[in-house]
């Protein structure tokens, strides 16, 4: 199901026991005079999460939404603002953030000029390739995630009868444009999975177009499949890179130019005697004296 059918369902879900703002909002939470409306959760809630866990997503959100309003009304009590310290990095974390927001838009200001071509990627690929080996197993794997035994042992039956895989995630999978989205990419081994540890086991001793057994998990049935490997030591696929290495060039074009645009700050702030520096030298210190008593016996 698509993120935006599945927020409407939990937007309607909510509905029946939230109550609507004044703005046709719906609240969601409220502690003291801050609202939490289903709109602002919508925005904050990544995908991953909608899919793994829709209800729990939303309730997860809400109840860190409650207790940062608890955590903040309580510092407004003890006029927390007040303190130094915190004032000092308030400003610098303003500060932080304005320079960053400038960065940003100093970058993106001529983006379509410094955008690099997936030709040039692929040029840069090729005369750097050395740099480019995959420090550990990658793996290309099936992951089917059934709501009973009996759509898991059917899947299973048919890719082992040699249906399309697109047909048996379509027909018995929980979740199949995300699993089928995922099979077509590679993935470092030791990471894969890492929250089904059972199953990242299997792909570490399966072999290829093998599947593992059956495993229940929670309330749903899990089972994996692996597809391809590349061992460590081996140069990725350049369609793997193509597009992040496509990205990495362009933000070091940028950059470059961000650091030229402030090069030239600089240099207009020198012309115009708008920088004035002072050298501060260290205090001097006593020299010790030697304390010679004259002998006159």
């Amino acid at each position: 199901m698509k993120r935006a059918s599945l927020l409407f369902i939990l937007g309607t879900l909510y509905i029946g026991c939230a109550k609507p703002t004044s703005t046709t909002e719906v609240v969601l939470a409220r502690v003291g005079n801050s609202e939490l409306t289903l709109k602002e959760v919508r925005k904050q809630i990544p995908d991953s999460s909608i899919l793994e866990d829709s209800i729990g997503a939303f309730n997860l959100y809400r109840d860190q939404w409650i207790e940062r309003q608890l955590v903040l009304q309580e510092a407004n009590r003890l006029n927390i603002l007040s303190s130094p310290d915190v004032k000092d990095r308030l400003k610098s974390m303003r500060e932080e953030v304005i320079i960053n927001s400038f960065q940003q838009a100093v970058m993106n200001t001529n983006s379509n000029s410094e955008q690099v071509t997936k030709q040039e990627a692929r040029r840069y690929y090729q005369e750097n390739k050395d740099k480019f080996v995959l420090d550990e197993r990658y793996i290309r794997f099936r992951h089917l995630i059934a709501g009973s035994l009996s759509d898991a042992e059917s899947a299973k039956r048919n890719l082992m009868a040699g249906i399309s895989w697109e047909k048996v995630a379509e027909q018995y999978c929980i979740y199949p444009e995300l699993k089928i989205r995922e099979s077509e990419h590679f993935f470092p081994e030791n990471t894969t999975l890492k929250d089904y540890t059972v199953l990242n086991r299997y792909l570490k001793i399966i072999g290829i177009s093998e599947i593992s057994r059956i495993e229940k998990i929670g309330t749903q049935y899990h089972f994996v499949q692996l597809i391809e490997e590349r061992v460590a030591g081996e140069h990725p696929d350049l369609d793997w890179l193509v597009d992040q290495i496509q990205n990495w060039l362009t933000l070091e074009k940028k950059r470059r130019s961000y650091n030229s645009y402030l090069k030239n700050l600089y240099l207009e702030g020198q012309a115009n005697n708008e920088i004035v520096t002072f050298d501060v030298l260290p205090e001097p210190t006593a020299m010790p004296v030697k304390n010679d008593t004259l002998n006159l016996n």
